[in-house]
């Protein structure tokens, strides 16, 4: 990549950046007003009405919302629901799905379970009746106010296909879950012998197929790296600028070297997170079939995530009494932070998950 086309991609990031910040002014935006703005379909193909652009320009977008703390399913519709309809194999009605989420009529949502890296997968099994949906996922991001779901599933010969579903079909149950973060909508879901039509069964592209939730968890763990570096660097500035001001003893409490080092460990956090963050960004752009995607994914999970908790919480402590209070709203940060490093894996179970791949690469030697 060549020096000019790098800085017209990071003035277009800037850009959209700014936007983001500006439409995110409200951290309850209106979802007709992402839709307006073109947020769903930024990574769609502009034959089925999206913008044409890349992953890299919705993790701009996912940042910005971390920033905020907004509310809303746009990263569960962004990371989940058009990363699993680009890689399903064309058919009319996936299509239709793809064009309506771009525009944003319709809120898609992947039934992927967000706690741990586990999957409990849905199964489909042949009846007399017909194909029946069998299986169940815990904290589903999103699921509460889902227009459709997208349950990743194993048919009867063991391959991991995409099922389209009505929220409100017979036999499924979508129960919210009460969380600590108070700007995320959870919910569990529960299929009992849900009727499969053929039209509604999609199999994933190859080359897709064989690690289609792998690939699914990988990217959905990005993106919520994404929202925690974002939120870090929120707690970062309202940290900065409140110690520039509060004054004690006749000094503003930024002249404090313990002060001032507290800050300085907050801001080689966010550097080493948004490197981390950018990394894992490109991976998933580039090579998100291999094995590099993953790791890369797994290490901006658990710093960018296990960090945010630490930098939402020096900053409460920074900012004294008032931190602790509901009206501050950094608790908001906090208890999003602390979301953020429990979905789609814990720091320690990606830190694990690092180790098996680099013990597997360079075993360890004894004596060595």
């Amino acid at each position: 990549m060549n020096s000019n086309h790098t800085d017209d991609l990071a003035e277009l990031h800037a850009e959209v950046a700014a936007v983001a910040r500006e439409l995110l002014a409200d951290s309850a935006p209106r979802w007709a007003t992402i839709a307006q703005a073109g947020w769903p379909g930024l990574e769609v193909s502009a034959a089925f009405d999206g913008a044409d652009a890349g992953f890299a320009e919705v993790a701009v977008v996912l940042t910005e919302i971390g920033r905020a703390a907004a509310s809303g399913p746009y990263p569960a519709v962004a990371a989940l629901a058009v990363g699993a309809l680009d890689h399903a194999v064309p058919t009319p009605d996936r299509d239709r799905l793809l064009r309506e989420t771009a525009v944003g009529s319709v809120v898609p949502i992947v039934a992927l379970a967000a706690e741990g890296m586990e999957e409990k997968l849905f199964r489909i099994e042949d009846s007399p009746r017909g194909p029946l949906l069998r299986g169940a996922a815990d904290f589903v991001l999103d699921a509460p106010g889902a227009g459709r779901l997208l349950v990743p599933a194993v048919d009867p010969a063991g391959e991991v296909v995409l099922v389209d579903l009505d929220p409100h079909a017979r036999g499924l149950l979508v129960t919210e879950r009460p969380v600590l973060d108070a700007t995320r909508r959870l919910g569990d879901i529960v299929a009992e012998d849900v009727a499969v039509s053929p039209e509604s069964l999609w199999h994933f592209e190859d080359g897709y197929r064989c690690d289609a939730l792998g690939r699914l968890r990988d990217r959905a763990a990005v993106a919520v790296a994404c929202d925690s570096l974002g939120l870090s660097r929120a707690m970062l500035d309202a940290t900065v600028a409140h110690v520039a001001v509060r004054e004690q003893f006749g000094r503003a409490i930024g002249s404090f070297q313990a002060v001032k080092h507290a800050c300085a460990d907050m801001l080689v956090q966010v550097t080493v997170a948004a490197k981390l963050v950018d990394a894992a960004v490109r991976a998933q752009t580039v090579c998100a079939s291999g094995a590099d995607a993953a790791t890369s994914a797994s290490m901006a999970k658990s710093y960018a995530c296990a960090t945010a908790v630490d930098i939402a919480g020096k900053a409460m402590q920074l900012h004294g009494g008032m931190g602790y209070t509901w009206e501050s709203g950094i608790h908001v940060y906090l208890k999003r932070a602390a979301l953020n490093r429990s979905l789609f894996g814990s720091p320690a179970q990606h830190r694990a998950r690092l180790a098996r791949r680099y013990s597997v690469q360079t075993p360890h030697r004894w004596g060595a």
